[in-house]
């Protein structure tokens, strides 16, 4: 038996990025961050399975938009249909009426944090091996691809694509002879570190797994009688699917014929849960890791207008990222909640750029604000996040140039001064504002009478489960260091 697939073996390269303290050389590598990864959707037993797991990814559309796929099973073959671009764009009638046929669908959409925007990178990743169909959906990243991926070369692997995920089929596959394919998921995943929540559809059995420190979200739910997963509630309440409970780190489970299985593959592990799903990733309306989002942000604001009161006019937020912090600073201070940037929603990824001397053109196109609520006033921005700091420079420039009195910030996270080697795409110091600079660097740099970060002891007052979360992009203490020549492109071909 062999394992086969579509593509063309990939060489190794590695992938380095050269750091600089100095702020010009900084804003000449700042661009557009994107801090969104990956979403995951499985299905078991439904007649329209296809169709569920297309609603399933359209209601996680933010947590990735550079490619989708779906794989269905029908009880004898597999089907599937990927391509770059939107869920609705990927998927039409036709696809999830008569070609996606089966009762198992497995959905994915990506944002690359590992190996490059191609098609071929396009997950789920389907392979054929003997009699067994194959198909896996990632999230997250692992922090030894590197090492797994040319041990594996060197017993004969040959690799198709440049993701970290394609090193957990040849795992797999390696694992089988002998083996169920459930003790061939736990063998593989027993020797990948780092971050990863799977599904794997395998014939006519659907696994989904997380790894020890539970690092990425995936939750089970049900409907009707069939199981449901997906890595946010929100694409629960759009089929109208209950949530059961979260997949528990380190845990496996199988359905088959409709029943579902537990199994604990690992040693338990330090529960090391991703924060920046409440900060910023996750839908407000989802529940994840067992918490609110919604509420989290809302407490998030509150426990920084009790850190930093200042005398404004009123609140505001850029939408849509600071709006729920807003909501919650606005509360705990007294202060009014103004709407004063209005955010155009028909702004897609197609939208014609302008020439270089409009640079700043696509960053006004998104947002706009009330001229006559700005001049003359002192104004308090509530952020969840800044990375690199560019975009919102230009947003305070415009603010300043309607007449704004005084202009403050508070922003709801922790400065993030570390590379995330976990899944969000943020590899290097020199990407970071914060690692490079104090914060009254920064606050003049936007252009700020002030700033304030919420501190870490703050953000952690805010969560229910405070010894579970990564804290790592905020202070540096990583649960799982990464291997020699990790990096986002580290699988690419440089030559």
């Amino acid at each position: 038996m062999g394992l086969t697939g579509l593509g063309t073996p990939i060489c190794i390269g590695l992938f380095c990025k050269k750091r600089s303290r100095n702020f010009k050389a900084y804003i000449a590598r700042a661009g557009k961050m994107k801090k969104e990864y990956c979403g995951l959707f499985g299905i078991y037993g439904h007649p329209e399975a296809a169709r569920m797991t297309y609603f399933g990814l359209y209601a996680m559309q933010h947590r990735g938009q550079e490619s989708a796929g779906i794989v269905t099973w029908d009880g004898t073959s597999i089907r599937e249909q990927k391509g770059m671009g939107l869920v609705a764009d990927v998927f039409n009638e036709r696809h999830l009426g008569k070609e996606l046929k089966g009762d198992i669908g497995v959905g994915h959409i990506r944002y690359s944090t590992t190996g490059a925007s191609l098609i071929r990178n396009a997950q789920p990743f389907l392979v054929k091996f003997g009699d067994l169909h194959l198909a896996i959906a990632h999230n997250g990243n692992l922090v030894n691809t590197l090492e797994l991926r040319q041990e594996l070369e060197a017993q004969g692997s040959i690799f198709q694509t440049t993701m970290d995920s394609e090193v957990f089929v040849h795992l797999i596959a390696k694992n089988l002879n002998g083996n169920t394919i459930e003790d061939a998921v736990m063998k593989a995943c027993r020797k990948c570190k780092g971050a990863f929540s799977l599904l794997i559809m395998a014939n006519d059995k659907l696994i989904a797994v997380k790894d020890p420190n539970g690092f990425r979200p995936l939750a089970i739910g049900r409907v009707g009688d069939n199981y449901v997963f997906a890595s946010e509630t929100c694409a629960f309440d759009l089929i109208d699917a209950e949530e059961i409970r979260p997949l528990n780190a380190g845990e496996m489970v199988v359905v088959e014929g409709g029943k579902l299985t537990s199994y604990t593959y690992c040693e338990s592990a330090p529960k090391r849960q991703c924060i920046f799903e409440l900060i910023y990733f996750a839908r407000p309306d989802s529940t994840v890791f067992g918490e609110v989002v919604y509420e989290r942000r809302k407490k998030m604001g509150a426990v920084l207008a009790e850190e930093q009161p200042v005398d404004v006019d009123f609140v505001m937020p850029f939408p849509d990222s600071g709006n729920y912090a807003a909501v919650g600073f606005s509360q705990q201070s007294g202060l009014p909640l103004e709407l004063a940037m209005i955010r155009n929603h028909y702004v897609g990824r197609t939208f014609i750029q302008p020439s270089q001397d409009m640079r700043d053109f696509s960053v006004r196109v998104k947002l706009n604000p009330v001229k006559s609520m700005i001049k003359g006033k002192k104004i308090m921005i509530v952020e969840d996040s800044i990375v690199r700091g560019t975009t919102t420079r230009t947003r305070i420039k415009k603010l300043r140039e309607l007449g704004a009195r005084e202009i403050h910030m508070r922003v709801s996270c922790p400065p993030i001064r570390f590379p995330c080697y976990y899944g969000i795409d943020f590899s290097s110091k020199g990407e970071l504002i914060a690692a490079n600079s104090t914060e009254e660097e920064i606050a003049r740099f936007l252009g700020l009478d002030s700033l304030h970060y919420l501190s870490i002891d703050g953000l952690l007052s805010s969560v229910e489960d405070k010894d579970s979360y990564c804290l790592a992009c905020f202070n540096g203490d990583y649960p799982i260091a990464p291997c020699k020549g990790y990096g986002k492109m580290c699988l690419e071909n440089e030559g």
